[in-house]
């Protein structure tokens, strides 16, 4: 039996443009939408009707792909400049998410060993297929892995949505549940609501219900009483930034969680491709925190629900320390310990 047999890609390539899951539109309406310009993709980021950090690479990725088909110049040099130029756009959509530059940057290298511009379009849209078939592979093996750590009937805790359509398919955070379904393993998920924007409740609560997956919503102040009277086996989470020592950027509320997990005694998983790990930031005081609009805490469907002039503080992440953290999930494998030690291995041959 597939398990993406009701879950729709995130995005696809149509050969001329993107076709794009609008997650803003989700669980109501399930709406694809097409970008034809890199500015159809910077705006599609930063609106989030993308959203996931590998999504996001993959996106943003193909986004080059059509700034490239749209340069009117017959020099190569002029080609890979305005290739550049482009790159450091997108990059300025979501400064956490380090997926994004990852694949944006495969992609301006891919440029460069071309010796025609024919041969750089066809370099690039190669690239980008690639980096989305690789994420689905990836992120397979990282749902094998983590479910090694659970039992049957375990119940398990998540925030936000590191899913299949944060993904090229099957999730990191989420994998498992999804394969655990395939395999008839029996799982139980509690999702937060994950305030401001709920991509809990709009997102996972909808991927993991169109999956046959058994999962619970719960508002995120509600995660330590849950934790102690549904007798939560694991908190697992996604990643939007890993450094060098371990230390993790995720969606805000991930912190709080690993928090109440010590405190509880239980293990606080974080699963994220190697694509997400960067090691040219030593921890994660060194990682820029995206903040976002004061209206996504001020208003809730549109309607006003805070006083007018109020100040707001809305960083869409926290950095969770790696003394918190049990273990990390790659598609290499699982790691523990000490971080600084283990996470070069990872990137060995």
């Amino acid at each position: 039996m597939s398990i993406t047999t009701n879950l729709p890609l995130s995005v696809e390539w149509k050969d001329s443009y993107i076709q794009l899951l609008d997650q803003q539109k989700l669980p109501q309406e399930t709406v694809f939408i097409d970008l034809h310009t890199i500015h159809d993709v910077f705006d599609a980021i930063v609106t989030l009707k993308v959203r996931g950090a590998p999504a996001i690479g993959i996106t943003s990725a193909y986004g080059l792909v059509l700034a490239a088909n749209s340069y009117n110049t017959a020099s190569l040099a002029e080609f890979q400049s305005l290739l550049r130029k482009d790159r450091d756009y997108l990059a300025t959509s979501r400064p956490t998410a380090v997926n994004l530059f990852w694949a944006i940057d495969r992609l301006i290298q891919v440029s460069l060993q071309a010796s025609s511009i024919n041969e750089a379009k066809t370099n690039l849209v190669h690239e980008a297929i690639q980096i989305q078939l690789e994420d689905e592979a990836t992120c397979r093996l990282i749902g094998e892995h983590a479910l090694s750590l659970f039992q049957k009937n375990d119940k398990l805790l998540t925030i936000c949505n590191a899913g299949s359509i944060a993904t090229a398919r099957y999730g990191t955070a989420l994998a498992p549940f999804h394969l655990a379904k395939e395999k008839n393993f029996p799982l139980s998920v509690f999702a937060c609501e994950t305030r401001p924007v709920l991509q809990g409740s709009r997102l996972t609560a909808w991927e993991l219900q169109q999956s046959g997956v058994d999962v619970t919503l719960i508002t995120d102040n509600m995660a330590a009483h849950t934790i102690k009277t549904k007798e939560i086996s694991a908190v697992i989470v996604g990643a939007d930034r890993i450094t060098a020592n371990g230390d993790t950027a995720n969606k805000i509320g991930t912190y709080g969680l690993a928090i109440l997990a010590k405190a509880f005694d239980i293990p606080f998983y974080v699963a994220a491709p190697l694509s997400t790990f960067d090691l040219s930031k030593e921890t994660g005081e060194e990682i820029e925190i995206e903040e976002r609009s004061p209206e996504e805490i001020t208003h809730l469907g549109g309607k006003q629900i805070a006083p007018d002039g109020i100040s707001v503080f809305n960083p869409a992440f926290d950095v969770t320390p790696n003394e918190l953290i049990t273990a990390i999930i790659t598609e290499k494998g699982i790691i523990k310990g000490d971080y600084t030690k283990a996470i070069p291995t990872l990137f060995k041959d």
